[in-house]
């Protein structure tokens, strides 16, 4: 061994690389071992940074060195070699095939276009296609395996998930904020929330709710197809904590919701005959947002036949948790989920008998027909759109409603 290190050049760094990357097993630990001894003073760290040899490996290598002990490689051990390891064109093949196909794709046209992508097919389509044969292929457990190792595993189908903040989610908040404390500090203003809930099927279903009682309440085996439904529209003074459920049993129309909102102002205007502006807070339901143009002209003509002028402030996309009246739905289902609404006049007396800030409900059917699809052309609608004051920096989620005579 050589007292003082020997300088190497980068060429021949790069010649020892060479030979070592040609070596195996006992043969390139001897060489590692002995280019160390020779030229890094037996350091393995040295060789490590200056070959890029593992140290481990030339560590073991000089203690064979050192006790004429040579350790044997148990090769077996390591493994099988995967299918794509060990047939190339085959994982080629199947990518060229099963990429194109994904049901991720939104083209997705070609042979799984209408059928499932199982391993069995996807190795048939590797042997129609590619002409190979079923001697050549490994089992179709094993093409699962490759999928599954790329990441095309089963899976279920998932609902898209809402966006959860949009970039003016602060700016609407702090709308929504002014509007309301403005309001409430108005003697002449009324704060009230407005929304619809799913509709409900009436029929002898379970809703999976609990009812105390010596037996259970025994459900109908099959949810068959209901004949009618209701459609709840709540409102909900804020302040004063009054609701009233309107049920209808046709259809979410726009219509129908400004129908509701009628008949809450005439049973509700004697008592409120000093309020002058409505501040209506939404959830930024489809159905109700201020681009509906027949939503919109009703609103317009509610605000003009009242002379009350009107505040619609909505809250931020897939925040509807802050709306104040969806509480009021929470509390009605666990109220009735226990009881089987297996007629109208049922859900509306159990409606009824729930409670909100130790109120009552105000309960209303609203035995209507309405028809969708009913809109206004663009011309009638820029007539309409006059009589709105959109919000600058918000116009879908902010919107004053003044009528001509005030």
């Amino acid at each position: 061994m050589k007292d003082t290190e020997t300088p190497l050049t980068d060429a021949v760094i790069q010649t020892i690389r060479d030979a070592a990357s040609k070596l195996t097993g006992p043969k390139r630990r001897q060489f590692e071992a002995q280019v160390s001894l020779d030229d890094l003073g037996g350091s393995a760290r040295k060789a490590q940074t200056v070959f890029g040899w593992s140290s481990k490996t030339v560590v073991l290598g000089l203690n064979e060195w050192r006790t004429g002990i040579t350790c044997l490689d148990h090769f077996s051990m390591r493994g099988r070699r995967t299918c794509e390891a060990v047939q190339p064109k085959l994982l080629e093949d199947l990518l060229a095939l099963v990429d194109p196909h994904s049901p991720t794709d939104p083209k997705f046209q070609g042979r799984f276009q209408y059928t499932r992508m199982t391993a069995n097919a996807v190795r048939q389509a590797l042997i129609d296609e590619k002409h190979g044969t079923d001697e050549q292929l490994p089992h179709e457990n094993t093409i699962g395996v490759i999928l599954n190792r790329r990441g095309d595993r089963w899976r279920r189908v998932q609902k898209k998930k809402p966006i959860q903040r949009v970039k003016e989610t602060d700016a609407i908040f702090n709308t929504v904020r002014e509007e309301n404390e403005k309001s409430d500090q108005r003697p002449d203003s009324l704060r009230m929330s407005i929304d619809t809930k799913a509709k409900v099927e009436i029929g002898p279903f379970s809703r999976r709710g609990l009812s105390r009682g010596a037996r259970a309440v025994e459900a109908a085996d099959h949810d068959f197809k209901p004949e009618p439904k209701l459609v709840p529209f709540g409102i909900l003074d804020v302040m004063a904590g009054g609701l009233t459920i309107l049920f209808g049993t046709s259809r979410e129309t726009s219509d129908f919701i400004v129908d509701c909102l009628q008949q809450w102002w005439s049973d509700n205007q004697t008592r409120d005959g000093d309020i002058t502006q409505l501040v209506i807070n939404l959830d930024n339901g489809p159905e109700r947002q201020s681009r509906r143009t027949q939503l919109m002209a009703r609103r317009v003509a509610f605000a003009e036949q009242t002379g009350l002028e009107i505040v619609l402030v909505d809250d931020p996309p897939s925040h509807s948790k802050y709306h104040p009246i969806e509480r009021c739905w929470g509390i009605l289902e666990r109220h009735w989920n226990g009881a089987l609404l297996d007629a109208i006049d049922t859900a509306c007396e159990w409606a009824r008998t729930m409670t909100w800030k130790c109120l009552e409900p105000a309960i209303q059917l609203w035995d209507r027909v309405y028809e969708t699809g009913v809109r206004l052309t663009k011309q009638a609608f820029d007539a309409i759109e006059e009589h709105l004051q959109r919000n600058e920096h918000l116009p879908k989620y902010h919107v004053v409603i003044q009528p001509t005579a005030a």
